[in-house]
C-alpha cells in the first residue's frame, strides 16, 4: 500500500514504516503529524485517484529529527566583466517516519 501526498509544495511516494525527508515543518521532535492532501492511494492492487486530492484519506506520521542537506555552491559570473559571486546555501529538512495510511471516515450529507 503506497499513497501520493502533497506537502510542502513537493510530492511524495509514501508508504508505512518508511523514513521520508520534507522539507521544514515546524514541529518538534516526538511531536505526531498528519498529512490529508492525498492526490492518489494504491491498496490491493487498486488505484484510486483523487480530484485533485482522495476524500477521507490521511497520512499520519512522527517527526523524527530536522538537519541540513548537504552545501549546495551558487557561484555567478559574467564573462569579460569581472564580476563573480559565491554563495552557498543548505536546505533544513525534517525527518519524518510514515506510521500509517489511514481512511478518515467523512460525514456525508
Amino acid at each position: 500500500m503506497y499513497a501520493l501526498l502533497e506537502a510542502c509544495g513537493r510530492q511524495y511516494k509514501v508508504q508505512e514504516g518508511e523514513v521520508v525527508f520534507f522539507d521544514k515543518i515546524e514541529k518538534s521532535e516526538g511531536d505526531k503529524v498528519t498529512f490529508e492532501s492525498v492526490m492518489a492511494l494504491s491498496s490491493d492492487g487498486k488505484l484510486t485517484i483523487g480530484d485533485p486530492y482522495v476524500a477521507g484519506v490521511a497520512v499520519s506520521g512522527t517527526v523524527i529529527g530536522h538537519g541540513k542537506d548537504k552545501k549546495i555552491i551558487v557561484f555567478k559570473y559574467k564573462a569579460k566583466k569581472n564580476y563573480r559571486k559565491k554563495q552557498g546555501h543548505r536546505q533544513p529538512y525534517t525527518k519524518v517516519l510514515i506510521d500509517k495510511i489511514n481512511l478518515v471516515q467523512t460525514e456525508e450529507k
